[in-house]
């Protein structure tokens, strides 16, 4: 087990690709605590599947986007687990609209999720990263946020800033021993894809080289590969999982 006695959090965990993160994470013997907002009967079947796999876990509820709600998250985590080595910002919502309907609420919404929750969840874990001088931080953006796309100027900017951020952290962390990385999944078989209409889920599967949609266990299995030995001298990268949508 590459991860044996490490304390892992993995915002927005009660399903889809959290879900898968956090059971990839337990796999390879992770204790988990498993970030939720509103879906609690999910995240505790996500905690009794880990709790099946010899770890401890923990459903714990806070708005990533709210600063003292996630600051108390973070105290409820270490009193639970007394430190913490890995950090998964997967928490993320979309609200799509063309530019030109798109309102001030729908704007600041996502940013607020998607990017200020990435800042609120590592703000509120990396004094216990430093303290210890390890920690693996992994940000989980999108494609999105590499090619735009059309009805998501909100989220594409909220990604591209989360992968900004990113870089950034990983130099101001390099010499302290934690290493800061992204993953950018293309279009995964989540709820978020199977509610695309069947016409533009085949438009889309025209432009995938692979010819198909991601799933959430692979999305796991690359977080693994940054936060294990493995990953040990990636840091400030961008690893891309699309099936060849976008090549850099």
């Amino acid at each position: 087990m590459k991860l044996e006695g490490r304390k892992a959090v993995v915002t927005g965990a009660s399903r889809g690709i959290g879900r898968a993160i956090a059971l990839a994470l337990a796999e390879e013997g992770a204790d988990v605590a498993v970030n939720y907002i509103s879906s609690e009967a999910a995240a505790q079947a996500v905690v009794a599947e880990i709790e099946k796999r010899g770890r401890r876990a923990l459903a714990v509820r806070a708005d990533v986007s709210d600063f003292p709600d996630t600051f108390r998250m973070a105290q409820e985590v270490l009193g639970a687990f007394g430190h913490i080595d890995i950090l998964v910002n997967n928490a993320g919502i979309n609200s799509d609209k063309t530019f030109v309907k798109m309102d001030h609420a729908s704007w600041r919404k996502v940013l607020a999720i998607n990017l200020d929750g990435v800042f609120n969840s590592t703000k509120v874990f990396i004094d216990d990263m430093l303290k210890r001088s390890y920690g693996r931080i992994v940000n989980i953006t999108s494609v999105i946020g590499q090619i735009g796309n059309f009805g998501q100027a909100n989220y594409a900017a909220s990604k591209a800033g989360v992968t900004a951020m990113t870089k950034s952290l990983a130099k101001e962390l390099a010499s302290k021993g934690i290493t800061v990385n992204a993953l950018a999944p293309g279009f995964v078989e989540t709820e978020m894809v199977d509610s695309i209409p069947e016409k533009v889920r085949q438009r889309l599967l025209d432009q995938i080289p692979l010819k198909r949609f991601g799933k959430a266990e692979e999305v796991g299995r690359a977080v693994i590969y940054l936060v294990s030995s493995d990953g040990d001298y990636i840091t400030g990268e961008e690893l891309s999982l699309n099936g060849g949508l976008s090549m850099h």
